[in-house]
């Protein structure tokens, strides 16, 4: 086991996970621009965040409410399945065209932009508080 350098840490090393995952997508999304029926995928994980944050940082849980099942062959909840993880969804809110693709450039590029920036948020948090760490280290070298 390592060095645990604070709570936020573990959260935002998921969260650049996520952020690569969904850059990959966007990228995926970008080189079949041409591809006919092809329909754009983006992944959802701020709600995964989310509940995770609230676990770290010992924030209270709101129960879930469970729906009934009379009978053990019944589905589950689509709400219950899974919910811990990160969704992939396609991203279909756009006209297709008539190869039935549905990527919109302007749409994809701007969701990757917007992702980048997200992505290098994170590494300067995560530089910073690893600076942070070391000059500890350093000033208590010092002292000894």
């Amino acid at each position: 086991m390592g060095i645990k350098l604070s709570n936020a840490h573990e959260l935002m090393t998921k969260a650049l996970d996520y952020r690569a995952a969904r850059q990959d997508l966007i990228a995926g999304n970008i080189a079949n621009e041409d591809t006919p029926f092809y329909r754009p995928r983006d992944i959802r994980f701020e709600e995964t965040l989310q509940k995770e944050a609230k676990k770290i940082f010992n924030e209270p849980q709101v129960p879930a409410l469970e729906l009934a099942r009379t009978d053990g062959a019944h589905f589950r909840s689509a709400m219950q399945e899974g919910d811990d993880q990160a969704k992939l969804f396609y991203r279909d809110g756009h006209l297709a065209r008539n190869d039935g693709n549905s990527v919109d450039l302007d749409v994809e590029t701007t969701e990757m932009t917007k992702n980048s920036m997200m992505f290098q948020g994170l590494t300067a948090a995560l530089k910073k508080e690893a600076a942070i760490f070391k000059a500890v280290l350093q000033a208590s070298e010092r002292t000894q």
